[in-house]
C-alpha cells in the first residue's frame, strides 16, 4: 500500500513538473490542458517510473555492488551534461540569477539545479530541460533528438539491466516467470513511451507552436 501511495505521489509530482514546464516554456500564451491530456501524462510517467524502478530493484537483487555503479554513472553523466553543453557553447556565465548573490553562490545554486536535474533523468524525461547559457535556465526549444536519444538509451540498458537479472537470478525468483517478467517491464516501458508520443502528437496544449511533429522528426 505504501509503495503504491509513494509512486501515485511521484507520478502526481511529475505531471505537474510537466504542466509547469509547459507554462515557463509558453508563458507568452494562455496554455489550457484538457483532461485527455492529464490522463496521457499520468500513464506516460506512470508506466516510464515504475518500470524504471522495478528494473533497478530486479538488477540490485542479484548484483548488488553494481548497481551502484550504475546509478553513479546516470547520476554523474547527467549532472555534468547541462555544464559540457554550457562549456561548448561558450556563453557567459549567469549573473542575472539572483542580484544578492556572489558568483560562488551562482555557482552553487547553478550545481544545485543540476543535481535535481540528474536525480530526476535518472529515473524519467525531465519536462524542463536546464539551459545554463539561457537566462531562464531552461530550454525553451523543443528538442526532439535529444529526447528520442535519451528514450532509446534507456530502453538499451533497461533491457541490459533486465538481461543481467534474468542471467544471474538466484533461487529465490524460483516460482516467478522470469521470461515473462522480463517481457512485461520492457513492454510497460514501451507503453509509457507510447502515451508520450500520444501526448505530444495529439494532446499536447501547445502542439500548434511546434516548428514539426514528433512523428515528422522521427
Amino acid at each position: 500500500i505504501f509503495m503504491v501511495l509513494s509512486l501515485l505521489s511521484i507520478v502526481y509530482g511529475a505531471l505537474r513538473c510537466n504542466i509547469l514546464a509547459i507554462e515557463i516554456k509558453y508563458d507568452d500564451y494562455d496554455v489550457h490542458v484538457k483532461p485527455v491530456a492529464y490522463l496521457c501524462i499520468f500513464m506516460w510517467r506512470s508506466f516510464e517510473i515504475a518500470t524504471r524502478v522495478a528494473v533497478l530493484v530486479l538488477f540490485g537483487s542479484v548484483l548488488r555492488i553494481w548497481v551502484f555503479l550504475v546509478v553513479l554513472l546516470n547520476f554523474l553523466g547527467f549532472f555534468f551534461y547541462p555544464w559540457i553543453l554550457f562549456w561548448l557553447s561558450k556563453s557567459p556565465f549567469p549573473e542575472n540569477i539572483e542580484k544578492e548573490l556572489s558568483r560562488v553562490g551562482t555557482t552553487i545554486v547553478l550545481c544545485l539545479l543540476t543535481f535535481l536535474y540528474a536525480g530526476i533523468n535518472m529515473f524519467c524525461w525531465s519536462g524542463a530541460q536546464v539551459e545554463l547559457s539561457d537566462p531562464d535556465l531552461i530550454s525553451k526549444s523543443q528538442n526532439w533528438y535529444r529526447m528520442t536519444v535519451y528514450y532509446i538509451m534507456r530502453l538499451m540498458e533497461n533491457a541490459f539491466l533486465l538481461l543481467m537479472w534474468y542471467i544471474y537470478r538466484t533461487d529465490f525468483y524460483l516460482y516467478v516467470c522470469a521470461p515473462m517478467l522480463f517481457l512485461q517491464l520492457l513492454i510497460g516501458y514501451c507503453m509509457g513511451i507510447f502515451f508520450m508520443l500520444v501526448f505530444y502528437q495529439f494532446c499536447h496544449p501547445c502542439k500548434k507552436l511546434f516548428s514539426s511533429s514528433i512523428t515528422e522528426a522521427l
